[in-house]
């Protein structure tokens, strides 16, 4: 198998039912956007830290099966479930016990993995927001939208926990 077909040399590209879309069509969108996300945060590991690197293997082999389940929603695959909330849920509760708590807002950076995951959370918000417009034009599991909010928040905690951990400090904004 090669890796190029040129299938899609024409601007279109295959669902996993083999039926052909746009490549602009918001369902291409919203997983590509969950890709990229899934993409930042392998940039992200590894961290140093071996809880928060087994943290972000769970969290892109989640990603992962969104993109399935956005890709064809009524395939019989593995899907996201309230379970996999609530051991991201977990995970960010586990962080946050060794945090100071957040009093004010902080701008997004630190150290290489700390400004990696910053930069995966803004991503995933954009792709909470292409899944929300998918929502919106065809049924998806409601519980990869849940998910795709938690995980944002997942992804601040932790690039506080690794900028925390790696002693550098969090700025605020100046206004």
């Amino acid at each position: 198998m090669t890796i190029y077909t040129g299938r899609g040399d024409e601007g279109l590209t295959d669902l996993r039912d083999r039926s052909r879309v746009s490549k602009t069509n918001v369902r291409i969108e919203a997983y590509g956007v969950v890709d990229e996300a899934n993409s930042l945060i392998g940039r992200a590991r590894p961290t140093g830290y071996d809880d928060i690197d087994d943290w972000l293997a769970g969290v892109q082999n989640h990603l992962h099966i969104i993109q399935a389940e956005f890709s064809m929603p009524e395939a019989d695959d593995p899907s996201i479930e309230e379970a996999h909330v609530e051991e991201i849920e977990d995970w960010i509760d586990t962080a946050d016990e060794e945090l100071e708590p957040l009093t004010e807002f902080i701008l997004p950076g630190g150290s290489d993995s700390g400004a990696a995951l910053h930069h995966a959370r803004s991503v995933t918000r954009r792709a909470e927001r292409r899944a929300v417009e998918l929502a919106n034009n065809e049924p998806i599991n409601a519980e990869a939208l849940v998910y795709l909010n938690r995980l944002s928040d997942a992804l601040f905690t932790f690039a506080r926990l690794v900028n925390a951990r790696d002693e550098v400090p969090e700025e605020s904004p100046s206004y």
